[in-house]
């Protein structure tokens, strides 16, 4: 393989909503070399072909044409993902792990990648992917964090090393879920029983007041509409956090229960009446959960 010095080869494994919002920035910005790769290939394909991506069929395939691999599939399948493709790695490849796993596992997938004698990189997205796409913050460690953000920061990304060790990153995107993902779950908790009641306008006008600066209103509308569209993938990420907690030897009460409040809603199946973006308000979010509901009874 052959490499343009001035613009990289990039490859990315898994390219559903972040790999391929990702992707379309970093073509945008100027890198003409951008390949994915899918297990299923038939649920990205459209992802693909609206970005003029090629499709590739293996690891080993992808591994050949890139150069910087970009891991941005589940939490569930990150580990499964680098050992997959560690073996087609070579020296010359770096591979970043954006998923929103423990430090621990990324620490396991820094061994993996390694081993193969390949640069690994883990990185944190400290903000959703849409709308910001490759500009979406990213705090990066590793011995290899450096050169990778010396790599990729030309073309927009907005990159800050953190530490030379594997875990830091992770660490500091993993806590901070436990206030935003637990909060999300909360809002929507506290919406489902204030509105039935008419109570609603009068709890954010009280939050107002007890917490000025807030638009509580709009906060509740973006953080219900985040957890109607991925409240499955915030709730495996929750998971991950208890877990963690677990072995820090920290009962995660909070970690669980935002969990649980994610999953329910995720289980509803609401998510299928919305498109991308979502419900703009909270209320339409609690009529498509009340008709959710009814169909199951």
């Amino acid at each position: 393989m052959s490499w343009n010095n001035n613009a990289p080869s990039i490859g990315f494994i898994g390219f559903g909503e972040a790999g391929s919002y990702i992707a379309k920035g970093l073509k945008s910005a100027g890198i003409a070399q951008i390949y994915a790769f899918d297990i299923d290939p038939h649920r990205v394909r459209h992802n693909a072909q609206e970005i003029g991506i090629p499709l590739l069929e293996s690891n080993s395939e992808l591994s050949r044409s890139a150069q910087i691999i970009f891991s941005t599939v589940t939490c569930a399948r990150a580990r499964e993902a680098a050992r997959q493709t560690a073996s087609f790695l070579t020296p010359q490849h770096t591979y970043a792990d954006l998923n929103s796993v423990s430090p621990a596992v990324k620490q396991e997938i820094e061994e993996i990648i390694i081993s193969s004698g390949a640069a690994f990189v883990e990185a944190a997205v400290m903000s959703p992917v849409p709308p910001h796409g490759h500009r979406a913050p990213m705090l990066l460690g590793g011995s290899a964090a450096r050169r990778f953000a010396e790599s990729m920061s030309p073309y927009g990304m907005q990159l800050e090393v953190i530490s030379e060790k594997v875990g830091a990153a992770a660490a500091t995107k993993m806590f901070r879920s436990i206030i935003v993902k637990g909060l999300e779950a909360l809002m929507l908790e506290c919406v489902l029983a204030a509105t039935p009641y008419g109570a609603d306008d009068r709890v954010f006008s009280s939050l107002s007041e007890s917490f000025p600066g807030i638009d509580w209103r709009r906060l509740e509308n973006y953080m219900v509409s985040r957890v109607v569209v991925h409240g499955e993938r915030r709730a495996r990420e929750m998971e991950e956090v208890a877990e963690t907690l677990r072995e820090l030897g920290i009962e995660p009460i909070m970690a669980e229960a935002a969990a649980r409040r994610q999953d329910w809603c995720a289980k509803l199946g609401v998510s299928s009446q919305f498109g991308p973006d979502g419900p703009r308000t909270y209320r339409e979010a609690l009529e498509a959960i009340a008709s959710c509901t009814e169909s199951r009874e």
